[in-house]
């Protein structure tokens, strides 16, 4: 069982916060593919389903960000599932919006729930980065992460995320370069050029 991971905050106080396109991103898999209705389990909410030939449970933490690593380990335990089995989706300050990147491993980069994560299991998973821009102050980071997508991220912000649940096959048979060259084109704005991600 691979187990696909999204950060984000319970509750709808924070459903639409930049914190929470992990969330986003499971759920729009979810629709696509599928699955059943979330169930309340492993400190968290879990819907199992299938990507292409792959079984995935995909899990939401609720146990706020900075303690995501709790559910992660406890839902690795039941399914018995290796690092290498487990993927990440979570918002990146360093990448613009509308950017993604596939990564395995490396830090934290102050990120509270990768860092829960790494302290209990270690950073040998792999990390869908969803670029959320910086706010070019770290003075208001938090408020930035901790604040709605604005009007003009709309656009942007659906087409990803239709993106990422239309091509998520791609991602349980682990085709990171195929998956993020899909994901660029199905993004792309229709004046843009083509070009390989």
């Amino acid at each position: 069982m691979q187990l696909f991971v999204g950060l984000g905050n319970p509750g709808p106080k924070y459903a639409r916060h930049r914190h929470n396109i992990g969330f986003m991103a499971l759920d729009a898999i979810a629709s696509r593919h599928g699955f059943p209705p979330y169930r309340k389990r492993f400190l968290g909410l879990v819907s199992e389903g299938w990507l292409g030939e792959e079984r995935v449970a995909l899990l939401k933490p609720q146990t706020f960000m900075n303690e995501s690593g709790r559910a992660v380990s406890a839902a690795m335990q039941f399914y018995k599932s290796s690092l290498a089995q487990v993927t990440v989706f979570h918002d990146e300050l360093d990448l613009a919006g509308g950017k993604l990147r596939v990564k395995r491993g490396g830090g934290a980069a102050g990120h509270n729930g990768l860092r829960s994560i790494d302290r209990l299991l270690g950073p040998g998973y792999r990390r869908i980065r969803f670029g959320i821009g910086h706010p070019g102050d770290s003075t208001r980071v938090t408020g930035h992460v901790l604040h709605n997508f604005s009007p003009e991220d709309a656009e942007w912000l659906m087409l990803m995320l239709d993106a990422v649940a239309r091509t998520a096959d791609l991602l349980a048979a682990h085709d990171d370069a195929n998956f993020m060259n899909r994901v660029a084109i199905l993004t792309r704005p229709p004046s843009a050029p083509a070009q390989e991600a």
